[in-house]
């Protein structure tokens, strides 16, 4: 089982993934990247647990086809 993630990193993802969803895929060194060029993060840890938050609403939305 994985680690639950907070209210403040799901509603920055889900902000992110509707402002700016073209840009992310699935996968996680990617969006890194990505967030890198959006938004500045200071956390090395709070970029990377938002990385990994959004690879995974992007595969439930590849998957489910929204």
């Amino acid at each position: 089982m994985g680690r639950i993630k907070n209210t403040a990193i799901k509603t920055l993802g889900s902000e992110l993934i509707m402002k700016y969803g073209d840009k992310f895929s699935t996968d996680f060194v990617k969006n890194k990247e990505v967030l890198k060029e959006i938004i500045d993060i200071k956390s090395k840890r709070i970029r990377n647990i938002l990385a990994g938050y959004i690879a995974k609403e992007m595969k439930r939305i590849e998957k489910t086809g929204i």
